[in-house]
């Protein structure tokens, strides 16, 4: 896997210092870089963030980006987060500085094998059910990427007998060069990210790039059902496919209730559809793609059935909360796009009261109109995208304008009764309100226990 660079004395520039940008200026530094970093934060917004960089000797440009910054780089890393397209970019890339994504870097010097997991939707339960199913069967595993530790941050722990599973996004797969996956899975693509891609083609096209460097060594997994990823489908590696619908040349699908693993003409079992623990055909998707990138690392069927059944699923996707007062609340934060939240609508028989909104990625939340209808029988609004979202599903369902996700919590709380389903799934970035997704989650979540505290008080107190 590996491809190492030196270091020593390069003059690296990271722009953008979220977790990602602080990881990678400190994984240079640590090898003797001359490493300058910058943000268009201040050293005030960033806080504490910054104070291992101030710590190393790490040169800070903060409050914007200086165009002179790049004049003597030999290399420049932005996080994902910074567009590939940004203005300081596009003047670096015209005088021939060298751009790489986090990803990039850290594959140079990566030990051992990689699985590499991209898509729309799904990427982080796929991800972590990969990796549980591997140390399950006992392998050596790093579970890094998109999903919150940067993959540089694992580098170090990596050795010949290191899987490696990667959670990766269009963001950090649209600044490849080399970046090789043994194993790479694509498993839906619908649209998302629009605001930065601009068309699902780029979109799709970035997210494509997980297969470029593949050879013929290699393997590719891909949704046989999903139309978005089949075009995309390489021609150097071997190619697996996983499907609920069909069943596939090589690769996992469904049969009758079984999921069953084919290669070379033999079909063997690997579990049945009842042992899968997590809620929604959309997960049963995630699983076959699991079983097919498991098996393809060499881990027996047994040994994939026993880490499937396992699984606890993964936070701030379809995470069950609590239950108050015969009502059940679910956290998935996770879902940030609409095609997202439509999967976790379907993922429930019915009468849901749904909290969506935050900021608008581009997406189109006519959508949501048919599900919601079927399944919800309240929509609660919240963040920026309030007004376009409750414009484009009006009809389809009540809506209450709640603007904070606290009183969306306490208008669910105080509308549902027994038997009803409270679902965080905006269908929306965050960053309106919350530092994040994981964020909005746990805020969500903190709510929802003090609503469980407070029916248990009040139990206590009618004895």
């Amino acid at each position: 896997m590996s491809m190492a660079i030196e270091l020593r004395n390069k003059r690296v520039l990271v722009v953008g210092l979220a977790r990602t940008g602080v990881a990678t200026a400190l994984f240079c530094v640590e090898r003797g870089a001359r490493v300058r970093a910058t943000d268009t934060r201040t050293e005030k917004d960033l806080g504490d963030a910054i104070a291992p960089l101030q710590k190393t000797g790490v040169a800070l440009e903060l409050g914007g980006h200086r165009q002179e910054l790049i004049q003597d780089a030999d290399l420049i890393i932005p996080s994902p987060g910074v567009p590939a397209d940004a203005p300081l970019l596009q003047i670096a890339r015209a005088k021939g500085v060298i751009i790489w994504s986090e990803v990039e870097l850290a594959s140079r010097f990566l030990k051992g094998r990689l699985i590499g997991i991209t898509g729309s939707n799904g990427k982080t339960t796929t991800t972590s059910l990969i990796e549980h199913i591997l140390k399950t069967a006992g392998c050596s595993t790093i579970l890094a990427g998109n999903i919150g530790t940067p993959l540089i941050s694992g580098v170090e722990r990596t050795g010949e007998k290191t899987i490696t599973v990667a959670e990766l996004s269009s963001f950090q797969l649209e600044l490849i060069e080399k970046f090789r996956p043994n194993i790479s899975v694509f498993l839906n693509l619908t649209p998302d990210h629009l605001d930065r891609h601009q068309t699902l083609k780029s979109y799709g096209a970035a997210k494509a790039r997980i297969f470029e460097n593949q050879t013929e060594a290699d393997s590719a997994v891909l949704n046989a059902d999903d139309p978005g990823t089949t075009p995309y489908a390489p021609t150097k590696p071997q190619v697996y496919w996983f499907s609920r619908k069909q069943r596939v040349a090589q690769g996992a699908f469904v049969k009758e209730n079984d999921l069953l693993f084919r290669r070379e003409g033999i079909e063997e079992k690997v579990l049945n559809l009842a042992d899968i623990p997590l809620p929604g055909a959309h997960n049963v998707e995630n699983v076959l793609a699991a079983v097919a990138a498991t098996r393809l690392a060499g881990v027996e069927a047994a040994a994939i059935a026993k880490g499937v059944r396992s699984f606890a699923g993964v936070e701030h996707r379809l995470e069950f909360v609590a239950e108050v007062g015969g009502v059940r609340f679910y956290n998935d934060s996770k879902a940030t796009n609409v095609d997202a939240t439509r999967k976790a609508l379907d993922a429930f028989p019915g009468r849901i009261l749904i909290i969506l909104g935050g900021k608008d990625k581009g997406g189109d939340y006519t959508v949501l109109q048919t599900p919601l209808r079927e399944k919800a029988i309240l929509a609660l609004l919240i963040g920026a995208a309030a007004a376009k979202i409750e414009k484009q599903i009006a009809g389809s369902v009540a809506i209450e304008q709640a603007g904070t996700i606290e009183r969306a919590v306490e208008t669910a709380a105080h509308a549902a009764r027994p038997g009803d389903i409270v679902l965080l799934a905006p269908a929306c970035a965050s960053f309106d309100q919350f530092q994040n997704y994981e964020h909005r989650g746990r805020v969500f979540k903190e709510l929802v226990h003090q609503l469980e505290r407070q029916a248990a008080s009040t139990t206590s107190r009618g004895r």
